[in-house]
């Protein structure tokens, strides 16, 4: 009880003060909507996750550029397409607040982000054929601006296709998808809850660090294709140096498959993807440690009138030759693997509310040297549930309450770490307050 009266104390804190100055009168709606005068559930139900038209809409280079069906036919009472008119430019806020089962040693618990994150960005046509979503993000845990996701698009299309190039700075932060590391469930976490050690390199570690191009295509709006190519791009130096770590020796490749079809109020997607990484781990030369990751992914969605029930699931398997760490003492073994499996479902309820529910599972093999966290055995073991509730008073502000418990943590239930800390003690509330504008 103590757990979440503590919390209740300082969420109602948090939120009251926010709302107070906080009116319907303040309604905005973001850079891409401003832009095509378009309503934002037109491409989102709760955001990030993106609708049929969210989906078209990026891989049309976020732009209407050839969706004609959409530029005759504005939503009613907006203005049309102004691109040259408006700058594309919007911002985000995210306050939150943490609340964990058992605070971690030395460590003060009920923390509040204030704010957890807060970001700028360059979103929308910058041509015809040719768009951009590009983030800059100062983080809280930080304490300054860091760049963020980045993609630049040109797309064109036919009656049969739509095809483009991508530039960005992240495995699949290009994907139109909520499966893929990027975009996937759970869309927003508390970065002061605690997290298991072991995670695939595909999901998230290279996110921000590198750069990469490479062409896509969508083909009789069934079949879509992707291969793209990266390098380091470590922020902080102009180029990678002796003192660089996990620098990409040549080029890591990134291929992306995916089927999808639609049957009346049923949509379904199966895919793949994967890519295979030669890390240097230190310094510009030498030995590498070798990833190679294959994941399958599917996401089912169903209108029930003006509800929206959506099913998402990912599975990664990584292979990894950790040669250059193994022989540097940073490993007990040079080869491991290591798998993923997250499945979630979201339920929306008309474009107001949200119940989602999700689990997450890793195992992999034991290494009491990479995973010095589990001093019991060196298992990457870990198992979590999550659920949340969200709500959307406006169309561009969510608010929501997510619960995160664990059955397993790095390796045990109970005391993983060798100094009684169970896994369910690091179950966490996190409250968040998300805006847009």
């Amino acid at each position: 009880m103590k757990f979440f009266k503590n919390h209740f104390i300082a969420i109602t804190a948090l939120l009251g003060a926010t709302l107070l100055g906080f009116t319907p009168s303040a309604y905005a709606v973001p850079s891409y909507a401003r832009q095509t005068g378009l309503a934002c559930a037109t491409c989102h139900t709760t955001y990030p996750e993106l609708t049929a038209f969210g989906r078209m809409f990026k891989l049309n280079g976020y732009t209407v550029t050839g969706l004609h069906q959409i530029q005759s036919e504005p939503t009613s009472g907006m203005p049309g397409l102004k691109i040259n008119e408006i700058p594309p430019l919007s911002a985000m806020l995210q306050l939150s607040t943490t609340s964990i089962a058992k605070r971690p040693t030395d460590t003060q618990n009920n923390s509040v982000g204030f704010p957890q994150e807060a970001s700028l960005f360059f979103a929308g046509e910058i041509a015809e054929h040719l768009g951009s979503f590009v983030q800059m993000t100062y983080a809280q845990d930080s304490g300054q601006f860091e760049w963020d996701n980045t993609d630049i698009r040109y797309a064109n299309q036919n009656e049969n296709a739509v095809w483009g190039v991508t530039l960005n700075n992240s495995p699949s932060v290009q994907d139109v998808w909520n499966t893929t590391p990027a975009w996937g469930f759970p869309f927003a976490s508390s970065g002061a809850a605690p997290t298991p050690s072991a995670t695939t390199l595909i999901d998230g570690a290279l996110a921000q660090d590198v750069a990469g191009i490479g062409g896509y295509g969508l083909f009789a709006n069934h079949f879509y294709a992707e291969l793209t190519g990266y390098r380091s791009a470590h922020q902080g130096s102009a180029a990678p140096d002796i003192t660089s770590t996990s620098t990409i020796d040549n080029l890591a490749p990134y291929w992306r498959l995916a089927w999808q079809n639609t049957d009346g109020a049923n949509y379904f997607m199966v895919g793949a993807y994967g890519m295979t990484t030669h890390l240097i781990p230190s310094g510009v030369e030498g030995s590498t440690d070798d990833y190679t990751d294959t994941a399958m992914d599917a996401q089912y969605e169903r209108q029930f009138g003006a509800d929206m029930l959506a099913l998402r699931g990912t599975y990664i398997h990584e292979k990894r030759d950790l040669k250059a760490t193994y022989d540097a003492g940073g490993s007990s073994n040079q080869n491991l693997k290591l798998d993923t499996l997250k499945i979630n479902g979201t339920y929306h309820i008309a474009g107001r509310y949200a119940v989602s529910l999700g689990a997450n599972r890793t195992t992999g093999d034991s290494d009491a040297t990479l995973y010095a966290d589990s001093v019991s055995n060196g298992s990457p073991d870990s198992e979590s549930w999550i659920l949340q509730g969200t709500y959307l008073p406006w169309q561009n502000v969510q608010i929501s309450a997510q619960y995160t418990w664990y059955t397993k943590f790095n390796g045990e239930t109970t005391n993983y770490d060798g100094n009684g800390r169970n896994a369910s003690d690091n179950n966490a509330l996190y409250m968040l307050f998300w805006l847009m504008w």
